[in-house]
């Protein structure tokens, strides 16, 4: 099983009780095979790491973005703390690394899902309240949910934005195309390319035809910025 040290140096917190850590760590799968009492993996923590975010988030967005109306809030809210977008802040830690699966788990990668590494993610935000209180969970959200708004929600919703930029610039839709799928039925890879009409833009990958088709959008929506087209920024959206 893998040191939770490094991790706890990683996102530059480290634990009183080390209980807290193990059990936003401990998948279901894993305390199912051991015979473990219910409470002992991360769904509990999690629901508590769901109700930090939700108030960190909020405070956050309300204080950052005095002109933006309720509405526009609770959109920008909700792509900031769904699953893509938390399984992404996962990523940047490496966080499936340290996740405690069980054997057909492990077997099928459990640690690259989405709905694995998102509901970890919301455990440790758990953890990480109960072990040091709200201000240090507010820190950690901020540091890895809350950074760079405008990319992220762009990264998040790549797909939509491109399509209406495409159609208010261009006057057409944006379409998507497989170009290479490769590695075993149970750790695919996938290579998409984003097209604006008959224009090649950009090639995004990821583990699902979905993933790579946002990673091209996404690169293309900044390759569009890039020569004038189509930029936006987040606090300007009333």
């Amino acid at each position: 099983m893998v040191s939770s040290e490094e991790l706890e140096n990683k996102i530059d917190y480290h634990f009183k009780n080390k209980n807290f850590l193990r059990l936003a760590l401990t998948h279901s799968s894993y305390a199912n095979e051991h015979h473990m009492k219910k409470t002992a993996y991360n769904e509990r923590i999690e629901f508590l790491g769901d109700a930090v975010l939700e108030l960190s988030s909020s405070d956050y967005l309300y204080k950052n973005f005095p002109d933006v109306l309720e509405g526009k809030l609770t959109s920008l809210r909700a792509k900031l703390v769904c699953e893509d977008s938390l399984a992404m802040s996962a990523r940047e830690i490496n966080l499936g690394k340290y996740i405690i699966l069980g054997k057909g788990e492990k077997q099928s990668h459990g640690e690259k899902r989405n709905s694995i590494l998102s509901d970890a993610f919301e455990a440790l935000i758990g953890a990480i309240y109960l072990d040091g209180g709200f201000d240090v969970a507010y820190d950690f959200v901020k540091k890895y949910v809350l950074n760079d708004i405008d990319n992220r929600t762009k990264m998040i919703d790549s797909k939509t934005s491109l399509q209406e930029i495409a159609q208010a610039e261009f006057g057409i839709g944006a379409t998507y195309k497989v170009v290479e799928e490769s590695g075993p039925e149970h750790d695919k890879h996938f290579k998409v390319v984003a097209y604006i009409g008959d224009k090649e833009y950009a090639t995004g990958e990821g583990n699902s035809k979905k993933n790579a088709a946002k990673d091209a959008a996404y690169k293309t929506i900044k390759t569009l910025e890039k020569i004038g087209v189509g930029g936006s920024d987040v606090s300007k959206k009333h």
